[in-house]
């Protein structure tokens, strides 16, 4: 009997050990993801680099882009969401778009239920990955112990001497997600925008981002929102786009699978790569043609 129950409790002890090996490790994975609207041409995303690498060389570093258009904050937002999903768990962004850089806006930790870590100034970055990928915990930058050296008097590049240097200190695990600073309450500031939805036999949303380099205009219209129209493969669907009080366009496009299922020219709604209702125009600009912008002011409306 002795035996048995000795075979029982090393039986129950390794599957308690395994159970413990399957959770998920959302500690910092020594990935640290840079964005920025400094663009490329002087030596500002260099710098953040060179800080990260300083604070220790197991880093790897890799970038979203640093052509957010100047101060847009509601872009930097969207390009977060649009591509933190498909890095690891553990990964660091640092994110600087950054337009009251020295004042007293927070500069914070934000780490999602996804186990992503967000490293930027509390402004309406963090607007919908907070809100698509769940706030866990939020920390303030303790920017004593958490500051590049020697740095206090420069009072117009944090992205240099505070982000960089405590994302680089987080993804190194030099510094525990605890160390970064006192916890916050569980939200973030966040900009105003239109959520899409249906009412009254029509789809409503916005228009968050423009595929820049074709001028494709990317809606925040998922298909089982769009399905609510019936409107078939083939068929039209009639758009009216505005920007806050101002309409901008209306007209009737033919909804389709991809750019070439109308004549070249021609206006085309389709779903894009991630599932969101857009609107191009085979071998064109729609943005450029139509005078169609993107951001938390532009607004679109579907219906049959």
């Amino acid at each position: 009997m002795q035996k048995i129950a000795s075979r029982q409790f090393l039986a129950a002890l390794f599957i308690f050990l395994c159970c413990l090996g399957c959770g998920r490790d959302d500690r910092p994975n020594f990935t640290l993801v840079f964005q920025s609207d400094f663009g490329l041409k002087d030596g500002a995303v260099s710098a953040m680099k060179g800080v990260a690498s300083g604070v220790s060389k197991d880093i790897r570093i890799y970038d979203v882009t640093h052509e957010i258009p100047a101060y847009n904050i509601w872009e930097a937002a969207y390009r977060l969401v649009q591509t933190a999903p498909y890095w690891p768990v553990g990964t660091v962004f640092v994110s600087v778009v950054d337009p009251g850089v020295g004042t007293k806006r927070k500069s914070v930790v934000l780490l999602t239920e996804s186990g992503h870590y967000f490293v930027t100034p509390d402004n309406g970055t963090l607007t919908l990955v907070a809100e698509q990928m769940g706030i866990k915990e939020v920390r303030e930058i303790d920017e004593v112990n958490n500051r590049r050296k020697n740095s206090n008097e420069s009072y117009t590049f944090h992205g240099r001497d505070v982000y960089a240097f405590t994302g680089a200190r987080l993804a190194s695990r030099a510094i525990s997600f605890e160390e970064v600073g006192p916890k916050l309450p569980a939200k973030v500031d966040t900009l105003p925008y239109q959520r899409a939805a249906f009412k009254d036999g029509k789809v409503f949303g916005s228009i968050p981002i423009l595929d820049v380099q074709y001028g494709n205009v990317w809606t925040n219209i998922d298909k089982k929102l769009f399905e609510n129209l019936h409107i078939k493969m083939g068929e039209a669907v009639t758009v009216t786009i505005s920007k806050g009080d101002s309409s901008v366009f209306q007209g009737r496009v033919r909804y389709v699978n991809t750019f070439g299922d109308v004549p070249k020219g021609e206006p085309a709604g389709y779903f894009n790569s991630l599932l969101q209702f857009s609107l191009g125009i085979n071998m064109g600009s729609f943005s450029e043609k139509k005078g169609v912008g993107s951001g938390n002011n532009w607004n679109i409306i579907l219906s049959k």
